[in-house]
């Protein structure tokens, strides 16, 4: 991975800081329900004030589209933060006036940057304006990084600039899991579509030893296999892709795992009649909701001799009970090879981060990513663009 600055390489003293962080939380009447994008973020903003930096905060909440919609402010979210960083967090709507009183060590978060119709298009005078109210950028949302935005991007061509913490964390650990790893490799890609994934399956087949597929998506690779899928959730027009994927595998030596017994039951609800099944032998009115115990412990055994495992997208429909023991099982098992210092595993994606949530295991885990869209794209292999700024 091409070097990039660090908070270490800064001399941020007096200076006007300009951080991006992604602060776009889950909001409730008013009220932050979910504090972790704002505690991934602290460290950064606090270490700035502590150096004495004059640290402004930018980020977009939402998607007002360009304009000043209220009930989309980043206004509520000043509390939180001043409780996350432990110093006083002053909001302001007017950036230029509240900028030229900050002092040293204080911190200014101001309005939310998607309030101007320059930030979504990069607008070059926008870019510029904003450049005006600081002396150094630091971009600490990796989350945000595949946005090519006015303070994603466009910033760090202006003012000097490095990754906050977050964002270092993000990249150092990325660059372990697919970037340079230890080897074999294990990929873990489940969810519901195939049609969503295609070009992580493509990238994913030329860089991992194993890849391991779960969730409905399994079930056309199943049935591109003239394995009978009975009832199940499956994407009859993606055989193809299945099949080209397949074959992408076969020539650069990875080996596609799919489930070789299932869970199966005739509808979908909480703790339906079930019964465990070969693959081969899901009947016409069943559907398959969860991969087996022999599946799993197939899965134990590969895991046994992997060094490097990244995950995106659970095994079953682990929302369901009992549909959850194949992802939860398989969590644990990933887990507890972590602990043991044997696995350097790497996971993300929202409903990745819900299931191992779930299972309990979230803090085993070397490193799990609250990135949505933009760890997605890097697991296809995209150049992101708010990291691509920052490689100079």
């Amino acid at each position: 991975m091409a070097a990039f600055r660090t908070l270490d390489d800064l001399d941020v003293k007096g200076k006007r800081v300009l951080v991006r962080a992604d602060l776009n939380v889950p909001m409730a009447d008013g009220v932050v329900t979910d504090t972790l994008r704002i505690d991934r973020q602290a460290p950064t903003i606090r270490e700035l004030a502590e150096k004495g930096a004059r640290v402004i905060v930018l980020s977009h909440f939402d998607r007002p589209k360009g304009k000043v919609v209220p009930s989309m402010s980043l206004k509520p979210i000043a509390a939180p933060l001043a409780k996350a960083v432990r110093r006083a967090v002053a909001f302001a709507e007017d950036s230029e006036a509240a900028v030229a009183k900050l002092k040293d060590g204080e911190i200014l978060l101001l309005e939310n940057t998607r309030f101007h119709a320059g930030e979504e298009k990069n607008d070059a005078a926008f870019v510029k304006q904003v450049a005006a109210l600081g002396d150094i950028f630091v971009n600490d949302a990796f989350s945000a990084a595949h946005r090519a935005h006015a303070t994603t991007e466009g910033i760090a061509h202006l003012l000097p600039s490095a990754a906050g913490r977050s964002m270092e964390k993000e990249l150092t650990h990325l660059d372990k899991a697919l970037g340079n790893p230890q080897r074999p490799v294990m990929a873990v890609v489940g969810g519901a579509k195939v049609s969503t994934k295609i070009e992580l399956l493509e990238n994913l087949v030329r860089k991992v030893e194993t890849l391991v597929i779960g969730g409905a998506m399994a079930n056309t690779f199943l049935l591109a296999e003239d394995i009978e899928v009975g009832k199940s959730l499956v994407e009859r027009d993606h055989v193809e892709t299945a099949l080209r994927v397949i074959k992408l595998s076969t020539e650069s030596g990875c080996a596609i795992i799919l489930p070789s017994d299932v869970v199966v039951a005739e509808e979908f609800k909480a703790h339906a009649k079930h019964r465990t099944v070969g693959a081969r032998e899901v009947g016409k009115h069943e559907m398959i909701l969860d991969v087996g115990k022999k599946s799993i412990a197939e899965f134990a055994e590969r895991l046994a001799t992997t060094r490097t495992l990244v995950w995106n997208g659970p095994f079953g429909a682990f929302e369901t009970a009992p549909f959850d023991h194949g992802t939860v099982a398989a969590a644990k098992l990933v887990a507890s090879a972590t602990k043991a210092g044997n696995l350097l595993s790497v996971a993300g994606g929202g409903d990745t981060v819900a299931a191992l949530n779930h299972a309990g295991v979230a803090d085993d885990f070397t490193y799990v990513s609250t990135a949505g869209g933009a760890f997605l794209e890097w697991l296809e292999g995209k150049e992101l663009p708010g990291v691509a700024a920052l490689m100079k």
